[in-house]
């Protein structure tokens, strides 16, 4: 990249390997990254780059492949400054910075008595958990968000309510290069006590279905159908991915270092040394083996960005 970029207070790294920044540990570098300092240098940053410059936001990269080519642009990642957490049990508000792991905001707020239990098992970052409409065990982020504050791609901070996201199965409206800096949820009250054991529940269901020691980015593809227009199950017409997958007989199938777990077939494995190539290709091998089996057109819910790796 040749265009001159603003002056942060924070870190601005260019040609930056990316792939120790995503829990499938894969991805060629980016342009640059920015981690900024706070608020202010990040809106101060976005409203000084030149608005042909595309940025990506990323979280702690949970749910992500980064191709082996790497992503051009300015990849933004927000760390300290941007993980704070506030609970307030007398309004029922939770206040957490885009970079707080969301089990982290779960227990935080079980200790002050307030229920986001649901937020306990899903791995990543509470930025990440708004945009995907994070749901587990029932809960989503829809049922209890009611804003977030963002950057908008030319500077500005703003407020947006819940329901101008448009929050959907695994899916938000945000506008073009907004950056989430924090998000404020409506918790119900509970007994702290009661709200840890039910924590400790779901975190020993969690491990004894889900390959959670090994190189993941959680469930792979959306559940085919069954879900309403606001990402709640219909649990009259409920169908999982993993069932689709497993029908096709791909539980445990493999490409390059790539692989289907054997524990539950909706997990995406880097097995042994994959690129993000063989993670991409046995995806859509996956995709079409399932259409070609039984009819269902597979989604992908992990986020897949950048360039493939340029032929030798």
């Amino acid at each position: 990249m040749t265009t001159p970029l603003p002056t942060p207070r924070g870190t601005l790294t260019a040609d930056r390997p990316l792939d120790g920044l995503t829990w499938l540990r894969v991805g060629g570098p980016a342009d640059w990254l920015f981690q900024p300092a706070d608020e202010d240098d990040l809106a101060g940053f976005l409203r000084d780059l030149d608005p042909g410059v595309p940025v990506f936001p990323i979280g702690v990269g949970s749910n992500l492949i980064v191709r082996d080519g790497g992503i051009r642009g300015v990849v933004i990642r927000l760390g300290r400054g941007f993980n704070g957490i506030d609970c307030a049990p007398d309004a029922g508000l939770v206040t957490a910075g885009a970079a707080a792991l969301d089990a982290h905001v779960a227990r935080k707020a079980a200790e002050a008595g307030l229920d986001l239990t649901f937020l306990r098992t899903i791995p990543g970052a509470i930025g990440g958990a708004v945009r995907m409409n994070a749901g587990c065990y029932g809960a989503y982020v829809a049922d209890t968000l009611v804003e977030v504050r963002a950057v908008l791609r030319d500077g500005r901070i703003v407020t947006i309510p819940a329901g101008d996201l448009r929050l959907t199965y695994r899916a938000s409206v945000l506008p073009e290069g907004a950056v989430i800096v924090s998000a404020v949820f409506r918790a119900a009250a509970g007994d702290p006590a009661a709200l840890a054991e039910v924590m400790e529940q779901q975190l020993a269901r969690r491990d004894a279905s889900q390959p959670t020691r090994d190189r993941t980015a959680g469930s792979t593809f959306r559940n085919p159908a069954g879900y309403s227009s606001t990402g709640r199950a219909d649990d009259g017409n409920e169908l999982k991915a993993w069932k689709v997958i497993d029908d096709a007989g791909l539980r445990g199938a493999r490409l390059g270092g790539a692989q289907m777990s054997e524990k539950h077939p909706n997990f995406l494995i880097n097995a042994e040394n994959a690129s993000a190539a063989d993670l991409e290709g046995l995806g859509e091998l996956v995709r079409a083996r399932v259409l070609a089996h039984s009819g269902h057109d597979l989604q992908w819910e992990v986020i897949r960005i950048g360039d493939p790796r340029n032929p030798a």
